[in-house]
């Protein structure tokens, strides 16, 4: 059975370009919709995600930039700005707020074609293993960067043997993350590894509790390496494990 075709979605308030776009990339093998402003794409979003969206940042009467903040903070899908703002600023701009790749007018399509493709590509292999299949129970202690946790007395111990406390929720996330070193876990399948549900594009458990572990282990929570940030997929627990 052949695989589906990957969903993109252009938004921009000319039509001329989004048909263009939409033409071009559909003779590419891709599935595209076109939208012409904020509030379409976000019922897009709702309705029928696409992996990729194209935005333009230079809407009428909208805040592009804004927009690029709502994808990011509710949806895990690649984002590259095509736009003719090319001020260097609205660049840096554009990639902070979350942009995988920033495009000014006007472009070659075989050029946004391949930048595309490279995006893609990178999430690509954090999506096959966004949903891995749970790890074994294990009863033995895990050790990680002076860490040790004990999964059957439920203990975080530092390396100076003081007991860190966790909430059952935090705990049962570190153990998802120490069970399954170096790999991408998604927010949905922690979500039910923790807490035995999915999650909705708006449920922000995860990151909260993310962002209380980090405070708990990390020697600089704001630079994280330990559990670190994969954009668009999820986290994953860095450092080697050991059972012992």
């Amino acid at each position: 059975m052949s695989q589906p075709a990957i969903h993109l979605a252009v938004l921009d308030d000319e039509a001329d370009i989004t048909q263009l776009l939409a033409s071009y990339l559909g003779g590419q093998g891709f599935r595209v919709s076109q939208v012409h402003g904020g509030a379409a794409l976000l019922e897009l979003m709702a309705a029928d995600p696409p992996q990729l969206v194209l935005l333009d940042l230079g809407l009428p009467g909208e805040d592009g930039f804004a927009i690029a903040r709502q994808l990011r903070e509710h949806w895990h899908c690649g984002l590259v700005i095509v736009t003719g703002r090319g001020d260097s600023v609205d660049k840096v701009v554009g990639l902070e707020v979350g942009a995988d790749d920033y495009v000014t007018k006007p472009f070659d399509l075989r050029e946004l074609l391949a930048r595309i493709k490279a995006v893609l590509r990178r999430l690509a292999p954090a999506t096959a293993v966004a949903a891995p299949a749970p790890a074994p129970a294990t009863n033995a202690v895990l050790r990680f960067d002076g860490w040790r946790l004990d999964p059957a007395a439920r203990r975080l111990v530092d390396g100076n043997a003081n007991e860190v406390a966790l909430t059952s929720g935090e705990f049962d996330l570190l153990c998802a993350l120490a069970t399954h070193p170096g790999r991408v876990l998604s927010r949905d399948f922690l979500l039910g590894h923790t807490r035995g549900r999915d999650g909705g594009p708006f449920d922000r458990t995860i990151d909260v509790q993310i962002g209380r572990l980090r405070r708990k282990i990390e020697r600089d929570p704001n630079n994280p390496q330990i559990i670190k940030s994969v954009r668009g997929a999820g986290y994953i627990l860095v450092p080697k494990v050991e059972a012992c």
